[in-house]
């Protein structure tokens, strides 16, 4: 009996053992597991990591570099956006958009070239347009990847190619793929499955597939970023949307990054939501001004992340008086709305002032001031 007993403990602690811990807020057994040597389910609006695993560990993210290098890029082409002739320089091993040398194209025509075929040779090109090197357009790329928050991050080359010092995290390709999505010109063109690129010269018009299979395989994802090295094995950063709730999930080192992206979104997405109310404006009457309304706003529109079901049970409360007294400035606070749950506030912002009103030096007496701000106004 001794022995039966003892078997049957050996038994559940080598089972216990054996199941992995993938999940930083989570541990349900709806929880998904992956391939990935390194993971994280991040959630760009409020910078909650969902689920990870090894999130902060270094790790060779291959082409996905590509992500910073074509942010670099456009950010270079909306000041100026320059002509590159590709050369004997830029040539690149790998990946193509097939450049020749003599071709010339626009700096960010680059961009489509590293985003649709993930082309080394329109990286290399990238760099030595912006940076005349190698070494200076590294240190530009890890500049920028410092101001992202990229904590955990060295970069040496433009395409992603091995390097021992090349190396970054999960953790900080999310960061990268939330500055990407602000990237108006860049987040539209990751969410294309083809883009065509006019060359300068020779004249002539080169249409490239996205790698990126998950937009085809997953109908809310709205761009991303693949990645291959031998030393790398298979990496992918990508992003979706539903619901007003943008995801991004990363992925190192996976041999079944599809599957995961899929299956760590849909645990993402079925366990939150975003609720979202559109900006305010107001127009508020203004007694004693030369003018008789002035318009009230809050800054921006506000989204908030809550748990799934929630969305519907937030209260909104605008606190705002029915006039106001002239002088009223330009950026003067005058209300404020406050976003609750359950009697808990969530959030309040600042209802501001968009348009001046001068005190109208008429003398009037109070009760021509009432009449004038209820009968005129």
């Amino acid at each position: 009996m001794k022995k039966i007993i003892c078997v049957l403990i050996c038994a559940a602690i080598t089972a216990c053992a054996a199941i992995p811990v993938y999940a930083r807020e989570a541990s349900d057994s709806e929880t998904p597991g992956t391939s990935a040597a390194a993971f994280v389910l991040y959630c760009p609006l409020n910078g909650r990591i969902i689920l990870s695993k090894n999130e902060n560990s270094r790790k060779k993210p291959a082409s996905t570099t590509k992500l910073l290098t074509s942010l670099i890029a456009l950010e270079q082409a909306a000041r100026g956006n320059s002509t590159v002739t590709f050369t004997e320089k830029m040539t690149a091993e790998g990946s193509s958009m097939y450049l020749e040398y003599g071709d010339t194209v626009k700096l960010s025509d680059l961009a489509a070239g590293m985003m649709m075929c993930s082309g080394n040779d329109a990286a290399n090109a990238a760099a030595i347009s912006i940076s005349g090197s190698y070494e200076k357009f590294s240190k530009l790329m890890n500049s920028r990847a410092q101001s992202i928050g990229m904590k955990n991050t060295h970069f040496v080359t433009p395409s992603g190619l091995d390097d021992d010092n090349h190396y970054t995290t999960a953790y900080d390709m999310a960061l990268l793929m939330s500055e990407v999505l602000g990237n108006k010109q860049l987040s539209e063109l990751i969410s294309q499955k083809s883009s065509t690129v006019d060359f300068v010269k020779p004249e002539k018009h080169m249409t490239y597939t996205n790698h990126n299979r998950l937009l085809s395989m997953y109908e809310y994802c709205v761009g991303g970023k693949t990645g291959y090295t031998d030393a790398a094995g298979r990496c992918l950063v990508t992003a979706s949307r539903r619901d007003n709730l943008t995801l991004i999930c990363v992925t190192l080192d996976d041999k079944n990054d599809w599957k995961d992206h899929v299956a760590l979104y849909e645990y993402g997405f079925s366990k939150l939501g975003c609720y979202k109310d559109s900006a305010f404006s107001a127009e508020i009457p203004v007694a004693g001004g030369e003018t008789g309304n002035v318009t009230v706003c809050a800054d921006n529109a506000c989204e908030l992340v809550v748990n799934k079901g929630d969305e519907s049970k937030i209260k909104r409360k605008v606190k705002l008086d029915s006039f106001l007294f002239a002088p009223v400035n330009q950026g003067d606070t005058v209300g404020e709305i406050e976003y609750s749950l359950n009697g808990k506030t969530l959030k309040k912002a600042e209802l501001k002032v968009r348009n001046s009103a001068e005190y109208k030096s008429v003398k009037k007496g109070l009760l021509e001031i009432i009449k004038e701000l209820f009968f005129n106004g």
